[in-house]
């Protein structure tokens, strides 16, 4: 039946092989499960609700790809695209979110539509190659830079921003904060970097998760030692999972269905629903092309067959599980692991779906893992990120300034969106008053997005 079902044979693989495939890109996923939590309760959600809306769209997205396209390839809400519905549209922009929920749901809707008619690919296509790489780079520095954050490694200070101290520290909260809790926890995120380093370094399988889990475990030890000691006041609970209430699943109700689509004016809601488009776009596409690749899915013209069904997968995916109380869902690079392992068809994915299902009933486990433990897990998805600035051009000014300006805006500025509105700004107007546009054969879409976002600043 499976063999009927996934056409094992006619990929080259078995069932053994795509057991094992599925397994080892759950384990090299599992992370997002801790760290999507973490992040989203920062924009003032429930944290157990997203835990179990983060299982499920991840369930709902790889099942999708299974069936639609039959690839090993596993979704999941996706970083970067949660770091701008947590630190841009909530924080930065200011607004709730069941807004934020409802802009993701607008973006999945138009993704299906451009689905249906073929123009994502297009659309892909009319960006230049060099934006593309830093759009991927300057995420990357902002998800490390919010991993640094998160772990009071990176503190306010008298030059905006300082290395962590006791003192600046307490300076900045009026005088609470001792070395027993909120400093033991900056020096085991350090310990927790040098650890998931060294296991990226050695390529361990499940080498995030891994550095998760054992900077929670050293953290463990601190509190049942007492050098640790919670402070609920600084937001530093305890780390021990609570199993008091078994292993039921936590409500999904405190998020499921609640969009609000009248709380953010069109304008903005226009911006904010096109940039996750843009992100989710080349973060779909890119990563698509760059697992098959690795699996020599791609045709003879290095085209991806059955491109289609993957990218509705994507779609369907993120309009649920905005739905279901989540951000964006988009494919992972992770899934390579797996490929790695041997993963050709849609049998992958079905085994990691299960696993995911399967660890809500452990819920507590990921629950209880902390922001000083998540926070080298960001900082190392912001170093694979931020490979891609090998690719970018800087010896062609076009193309290097406005990559440049772009990364560095995303961080100073503390907003993805505007780094990539100045980017597309800073490009179509140093090459087209430069004389390259022709040369550069810069595309009317281009044109269009710089039009519409010099406008934006002058109606804001």
């Amino acid at each position: 039946m499976l063999e009927k079902i996934f056409k094992l044979k006619e990929n080259h693989t078995d069932v053994k092989t795509e057991i094992i495939a599925g397994i080892t890109t759950f384990m090299t996923m599992a992370y997002i499960l801790a760290v999507h939590p973490n992040m989203l309760a920062e924009a003032g959600m429930d944290k157990g609700a997203v835990f179990t809306a983060t299982a499920i769209a991840a369930v709902i997205g790889t099942l999708c790809m299974a069936a639609f396209a039959n690839y090993p390839f596993v979704l999941a809400p996706g970083m970067g695209l949660n770091a701008y519905f947590v630190y841009t549209v909530v924080q930065q922009m200011g607004y709730p979110w069941q807004a934020a929920l409802a802009a993701v749901f607008i973006e999945g809707i138009i993704f299906i539509l451009l689905t249906c008619i073929n123009v994502r690919e297009a659309i892909f296509n009319a960006i230049p190659t060099s934006m593309r790489h830093a759009i991927s780079v300057g995420i990357g520095l902002f998800i490390a830079f919010v991993g640094l954050q998160n772990a009071n490694i990176v503190i306010g200070g008298s030059t905006l921003l300082s290395l962590f101290s006791m003192k600046n520290y307490q300076g900045l909260h009026g005088g609470m904060g001792s070395f027993r809790d909120v400093g033991i926890c900056v020096l085991l995120a350090v310990i927790g970097v040098l650890i998931t380093g060294v296991l990226v370094a050695k390529r361990i399988k499940g080498n995030i998760l891994w550095g998760i889990l054992i900077t929670w475990g050293l953290g463990i030890i601190c509190q049942l030692t007492g050098l640790y000691v919670p402070n609920p006041e600084l937001k530093l609970y305890t780390l021990i999972p609570d199993f008091s209430a078994g292993l039921a699943v936590p409500s999904i109700a405190p998020v499921f269905g609640k969009l609000n689509f009248t709380a953010i004016p069109l304008a903005d809601l226009a911006i904010i629903v096109f940039v996750l488009l843009f992100m989710d776009l080349f973060d779909t596409l890119g990563t698509l092309i760059g697992v098959s690749a690795k699996a020599n899915m791609l045709d003879k013209n290095g085209k991806l067959p059955k491109i289609k069904g993957a990218l509705m997968a994507d779609a369907v995916a993120t309009t649920a599980g905005a739905v279901l109380g989540t951000s964006t869902v988009t494919t992972f690079m992770e899934s390579t692991s797996g490929i790695s392992e041997g993963g050709r068809t849609g049998l992958t994915a079905v085994v990691a779906a299960i696993l995911f299902g399967a660890a809500l009933l452990v819920s507590p486990v990921f629950l209880a893992i902390p922001s000083f433990a998540t926070a080298p897990a960001l900082i190392m998805v912001g170093f694979y990120m931020m490979s891609n600035v090998g690719l970018i051009d800087f010896h062609d000014p076009g193309e290097g300034i406005p990559a440049f300006i772009g990364i560095g805006a995303m961080s100073f500025f503390y907003s993805i969106s505007e780094g990539i509105v100045m980017a597309v700004i800073s490009y179509v107007v140093i090459n087209v008053l430069s004389g390259k546009a022709r040369e550069k054969k810069i595309s009317v879409t281009m044109y269009i997005l710089a039009g519409l976002f010099v406008l934006r600043y002058f109606l804001i």
